[in-house]
């Protein structure tokens, strides 16, 4: 009888160390495997030509949420369930936990982490417009050093990052806020759970005399990139919102966002919903 030969091999670190390490020799050869909610889906459709990875899964060194008076760091290795089931999380920064509770099923909350999610590099992903929205910083490591970058900027084009091949996302950092920020997450999709989005919209806004001060407006599965809309921020920002204001910040996302046609949605579609969302975000602030 003829052994079962495995399509791929799995190699198991036990400490990041190790796995940095065996990136920085081979990082060519070897890639980083996590939760694999993701990549076992394509690896089984073989639509991964790629078969040798590097199992992250029990660094203990990626893992655990960190707060303190500044920020809230989370491990890449956080998971969904993790992201819903912590307190400072829930009460300052909703459209992560929301954005966690409408990912897949539980079996997949359980397992997808949220540095799979963002370097996965899906456009349609769930976390990343609410983390774009935050501000987020990312910690990327390797056997020669480590360093922060923006979130925003990290995505370049379709799967496509700043990330080296010997790097791992380690941490993902945000701002806490002293006042409160308005907050608003919509993700469309064909149903209300366990379906990709076809438009996903995460929106803050600090009001200060009611003007706005601040605003970062991100739009998910109409670019190739989780998309930071930064054009219309700049007609919001430090404006009062009177009506005319909102018709030309509607009319400047109309020029920035050019969504395309796919099997999930046309194009027609998302650029429509975008701007309902949009207005509806508008409507709210401040209220």
């Amino acid at each position: 009888m003829r052994a079962y030969l495995p399509s791929y091999q799995l190699r198991t670190a036990d400490s990041l160390n190790n796995a940095l390490d065996l990136l920085a020799r081979e990082s060519s050869v070897w890639k980083p495997f996590a939760g694999g909610t993701d990549l076992m889906v394509l690896l089984e459709a073989g639509k991964l030509a790629h078969r040798n990875y590097i199992n992250i899964w029990n660094l203990k060194e990626l893992r655990g949420i960190d707060v303190t008076a500044e920020h809230i760091t989370l491990g890449a290795l956080t998971t969904y369930t993790e992201v819903q089931a912590n307190s400072v999380l829930r009460e300052e920064f909703p459209m992560l936990c929301q954005a966690a509770s409408e990912t897949g099923g539980l079996a997949i909350q359980n397992r997808g982490t949220l540095g799979g999610n963002v370097v996965n590099a899906s456009p349609a992903a769930d976390s990343p417009p609410a983390l774009l929205a935050y501000d987020g910083e990312l910690e990327l490591v390797s056997a020669r050093d480590s360093r922060w970058v923006p979130y925003h900027g990290f995505h370049t084009g379709y799967k496509q990052m700043i990330i080296q091949p010997d790097e791992l996302l380690a941490r993902i950092r945000m701002s806490r806020r002293n006042k409160p920020l308005h907050q608003y997450y919509r993700k469309v999709g064909t149903r209300k759970a366990q379906a990709i989005s076809k438009v996903c919209f995460a929106g803050v806004a600090k009001i200060d005399n009611d003007r706005i001060e601040d605003v970062r407006i991100v739009l998910g599965s109409v670019a190739p990139v989780p998309l930071r809309c930064v054009k219309t921020e700049a007609i919001l920002r430090g404006k009062k919102l009177e009506q005319f204001v909102i018709d030309d910040a509607v009319s400047e996302l109309a020029r920035e966002v050019v969504p395309i046609d796919d099997i999930r949605s046309t194009s027609d579609y998302r650029l429509q919903v975008s701007l309902n969302l949009l207005r509806d975000f508008l409507s709210g602030v401040g209220l």
